[in-house]
Order: C-alpha cells, then sequence, then structure tokens
C-alpha cells in the first residue's frame, strides 16, 4: 500500500515540478515580449537610425509582440499632427506592454501549483 502512495507522490512532485517551470517559461515570454514593445518605443521617441540592423530587429520584434492590437500604424489610439509616430509608438506599445505583463502574470499565476 505504501509503494502505490509513493507512485502517487512521485507523480504528483513531478506534475507540480512540470507546472512550476511551465509557469516560469510563461511569464519569460509575457517579460520579454514587454520588453521588446518598451525598448521598440523609447527608439522610436529618440529617432534611433532604422537603418541599424539591430535596431531594424528591435523594431520588428516589437511588430510582432503588439499582436496587431497595439500596432503602432492601427493601434488603439491614433494620434495625429506633428510627432505622431512617436506618440503612437508610446500610447499603444506601452498599452501593449502593459497588457502582456497583467495576462502573463495572470496566466503564470494560473498554471503555477
Amino acid at each position: 500500500m505504501s509503494d502505490t502512495k509513493s507512485k502517487t507522490s512521485s507523480a504528483g512532485d513531478a506534475v507540480k515540478t512540470v507546472r512550476s517551470y511551465a509557469s516560469r517559461v510563461i511569464w519569460v515570454i509575457a517579460l520579454l515580449a514587454a520588453l521588446a514593445l518598451a525598448i521598440g518605443a523609447l527608439m522610436i521617441a529618440l529617432k534611433a537610425n532604422q537603418g541599424n540592423s539591430l535596431v531594424d530587429f528591435v523594431l520588428n520584434l516589437a511588430d510582432t509582440a503588439d499582436l496587431g492590437l497595439f500596432s503602432r500604424e492601427n493601434g488603439i489610439k491614433q494620434f495625429g499632427g506633428e510627432d505622431a509616430e512617436i506618440k503612437n509608438a508610446l500610447f499603444n506599445w506601452g498599452l501593449g506592454a502593459l497588457a502582456w505583463l497583467i495576462v502573463g502574470r495572470i496566466v503564470a499565476g494560473i498554471v503555477r501549483p
């Protein structure tokens, strides 16, 4: 009987370990997506050279992380006039980064044992 109990206990521990690692992976993905959006918005605000391969890589990564919902060109809010591109990037990508952090934390908390 104790043999069955120990097998059940070790299986339960394995499930907890997998859920713990999955929770960490989910949080890291959400954190990296939020970081890409924040750095991308900063690069737009600082008018970084978009011909630079590193800047281009970060901006493409941020464009992917915005999921279309928080897009600079067609996001939640669109500004017009002077410095509209900067305002759009800061507002939409800032909201996107915040959304990634909130949703990532909630999902990681649900998965965590």
